[in-house]
């Protein structure tokens, strides 16, 4: 069966926003923000910050499987912590190779290692020897630094360290996240491996979802921002809603941004909590004209009481809702 991914986004798709987005869609697996591995061995209280999902058997609330990733350029302690992380039994560990943030590249780490194939393959071959074979080891790269020279390189490093899985953003480092992906280069790296390649990059909707299969070949696609702009969208991939965002679909989404606020007021402190509501009604704001307005009413707003009050008067009455929600 064709499989939905969500990927991991660093500063955005945290435990809380995975655990709504994947009640909202069925998604095969997600997978963290990562854990930044340097040259100590990380006590377990690292792995369950960014990942407290691994305290339920490593699922979100909707028994979605997460996998944990891992990023870093020294291939012994990126060994010597995921054998150390297989303790917690998550459900996979992903190696990053595509973050393109300068701070993590310039610390070596993410994206930055791209023209480093040789280096790609140690930190896979040492990772997939120290983690039992019962835990699969997949990786997530660009297409390269400042162009794609070295992606099927570095794809086939990757494959010959043990990777199971390969997910390509079709993006290089440079690229950032400006449109539009390089869907041609996955599959050419599809082409090039044996290894099931998951693709990834630019999909918004569901035409998107039929262009990237079809321009790059893959069966399996992880989507991203896309799926933080519209959490039906994997339903919609699915055909289990409209393929196009709908009024109701806006009624089904309020009680959606209660539980979001619930949440992440219970997890951050009072002053933090407003900034990333509106982090995630700007990226609703492309698919919903009414979150665009939501995000304006509580734009100014620095107090989480304040905004709660603002999100009671546009129609989110977070403790009506979540009362809903507890009953369905």
């Amino acid at each position: 069966m064709d499989r939905l991914i969500l990927a991991p986004m660093e500063g955005l798709a945290d435990d809380v926003l995975r655990d709504v987005l994947t009640r909202a869609s069925v998604y095969d697996w997600c997978v963290t923000e990562f854990v930044r591995v340097t040259n100590t061995l990380l006590p377990h209280a690292c792995y369950t910050r960014v990942c407290p999902e691994l305290r339920r058997s490593s699922r979100t609330r909707s028994g979605t499987p997460v996998r944990v990733q891992l990023l870093g350029s020294d291939p012994g302690m990126l060994a010597d912590n995921a054998a150390h992380l297989t303790l917690l039994s998550p459900t996979g560990i992903d190696l990053n190779f595509g973050c393109p943030a300068p701070l993590v590249n310039r610390h070596r780490g993410g994206a930055a290692l791209l023209d480093e194939p040789e280096l790609l393959h140690s930190i896979a071959l040492a990772v997939r020897h120290a983690v039992p074979r019962t835990i699969p080891v997949t990786a997530k790269m660009r297409l390269g630094i400042a162009d794609t020279g070295r992606a099927l390189d570095c794809a086939r490093a990757l494959e010959a360290g043990g990777v199971q899985e390969l997910v390509v953003h079709a993006r290089t480092r440079f690229d950032a996240y400006r449109p539009p992906a390089r869907w041609d280069w996955v599959a050419r790296i599809r082409q090039a491996v044996e290894l099931p390649v998951i693709a990834n990059g630019e999909v918004w909707n569901v035409a998107d979802y039929a262009g990237i299969r079809l321009a790059t070949g893959c069966r399996d696609v992880m989507l991203g921002r896309g799926a933080v702009a519209d959490p039906w969208l994997a339903s919609r991939i699915r055909g289990e809603r409209a393929d196009h965002v709908t009024n109701a679909d806006w009624d089904a989404l309020m009680p959606v941004i209660a539980d979001f606020w619930s949440q992440v007021q219970a997890k951050l402190h009072a002053q933090h909590a407003p900034g990333r509501l509106k982090q995630w009604l700007r990226l609703l704001g492309r698919n919903y004209p009414q979150a665009e307005a939501l995000y304006r009413a509580i734009r100014e707003l620095r107090s989480a009481f304040e905004v709660g009050l603002a999100l009671e008067r546009n129609g989110v009455e977070p403790s009506r809702i979540l009362t809903k929600l507890a009953v369905a």
